[in-house]
């Protein structure tokens, strides 16, 4: 498969005003949250949240992706993908109107778990966490509470986290406006400001800890619509 992703700083996926836009379709970002980069003694020690699939894009052209990620000490990216592809390309069945959902790590190539197919409506949650006894992530990806696609990989220790909508090929059409819930960062070290490095475009979502900063969750992640022209 070819990567949905560029390989994103710790910075980049950390500050919204860095994502980039590519208009010859290579590659294009629009709307997104993002976190980070974390304290100099701390990191990402786990991540989760839901993603409420919207309806595919309109039209369903191009190859689009939504995915929450975590960009890494070691130039990686985790990062779980919720695809949108109708002609079967990406790795994905040839269905219309439908998403497949995948656990992906971006390393020097990326790195995929099982493809399945998912409808809109569909509460997908992504869930990383690092392995003290491998020192690799775990990725698990659930489908209506039913774990269905999984990854470990060894990508260092994540530095931000952040959500992402990424138009690849051609013009992905209208995105509808689409919400993440429930999402949790648990950090390796209590980092009680984190919550100054939020960025956003087109998307909010309020930080929230209850125990000083090293929990951090955010009730609601909302991305409104983009159309890629």
């Amino acid at each position: 498969m070819k990567s949905f992703v560029i390989a994103l700083s710790a910075t980049a996926l950390a500050n919204a005003a860095a994502i980039r836009r590519q208009n010859d379709y290579g590659y294009q970002f629009s709307n997104a949250l993002s976190t980070g980069p974390v304290a100099d003694n701390s990191f990402i020690r786990e991540a989760n949240t839901t993603l409420i699939l919207p309806e595919t894009n309109s039209p369903q052209t191009g190859n689009l992706a939504l995915w929450p990620g975590m960009g890494t000490s070691g130039g990686d990216l985790i990062q779980g993908l919720a695809i949108s592809v109708s002609d079967g390309s990406a790795g994905c069945e040839k269905s219309s109107g439908k998403w497949c959902i995948v656990a992906s790590t971006l390393e020097d190539t990326q790195q995929m778990g099982k493809y399945v197919t998912a409808s809109p409506g569909s509460s997908v949650t992504f869930h990383y966490k690092y392995n003290d006894d491998t020192a690799k992530y775990d990725q698990t990806v659930s489908l209506d509470g039913t774990v269905v696609s999984e990854i470990s990989t060894d990508s260092g220790k994540a530095q931000g986290f952040g959500t992402a909508v990424e138009c690849q090929q051609a013009a992905c059409g209208t995105v509808p406006a689409h919400k993440y819930v429930d999402t949790t960062l648990i950090m390796d070290v209590a980092d009680a400001n984190y919550d100054q490095t939020k960025g956003t475009t087109g998307a909010t979502g309020d930080m929230v800890t209850a125990d000083g900063g090293k929990t951090w969750t955010i009730a609601t992640i909302s991305i409104e619509s983009h159309t890629y022209t």
